[in-house]
């Protein structure tokens, strides 16, 4: 698929404003993002999650994080959980992505996530394998990746730790980048 120069000069924007924090994953700024639908649960209701959706109303901020009720997931979330009015406010989505089981996250969405954000599902760790997202120690656990995806479905911004600390202050920054270039 072929890159719009409005698109490349965002990537290029977020790469400069990011120096060194860009993860080294697969899908590359400015990469076609896999679509996927999965389950999902927000407030500890299940629904179904469908990434092209979510898209039609704006970027998607789309975390992998390895396990649910883990001590930095659970802060991940919490922090997720008081940007995302700010991301809102930019017409961004947030959801998070693990190998947990809907049951599971049902309680997380609740607890972690405060009902502001869903959580998916990724059975069987296909969704992250497509997202280059998978721990390489345990390839059936998610590494800490986040994505900002653009409504046209390419990659604007992509960030890989271990730490939970930067996650949200980079995507939301990384946003903040995104919505300023198409008010212009």
């Amino acid at each position: 698929m072929k890159l719009n120069k409005h698109c490349v000069s965002i990537g290029a924007s977020l790469a400069m404003a990011f120096t060194g924090s860009a993860a080294q994953a697969a899908l590359a700024v400015g990469a076609a993002t896999p679509d996927f639908t999965t389950e999902a649960a927000r407030a500890g209701v299940a629904f179904k999650f469908s990434l092209m959706e979510s898209l039609k109303k704006g970027p998607v901020v789309l975390y992998f994080y390895p396990k649910a009720f883990t001590s930095g997931c659970t802060v991940e979330a919490h922090n997720f959980a008081e940007a995302t009015p700010k991301f809102e406010a930019l017409g961004a989505t947030v959801v998070g992505i693990s190998n947990d089981d809907i049951e599971t996250l049902k309680k997380f969405s609740v607890e972690a996530c405060r009902d502001k954000f869903a959580v998916a599902a990724d059975k069987g760790a296909r969704i992250m394998k497509q997202y280059d997202a998978a721990l390489w120690m345990k390839p059936d656990m998610a590494d800490r990746i986040s994505y900002v995806i653009s409504p046209e479905g390419k990659v604007l911004y992509v960030y890989a730790s271990l730490s939970p600390d930067q996650h949200v202050e980079n995507t939301l920054k990384a946003v903040q980048i995104w919505r300023a270039s198409v008010a212009k």
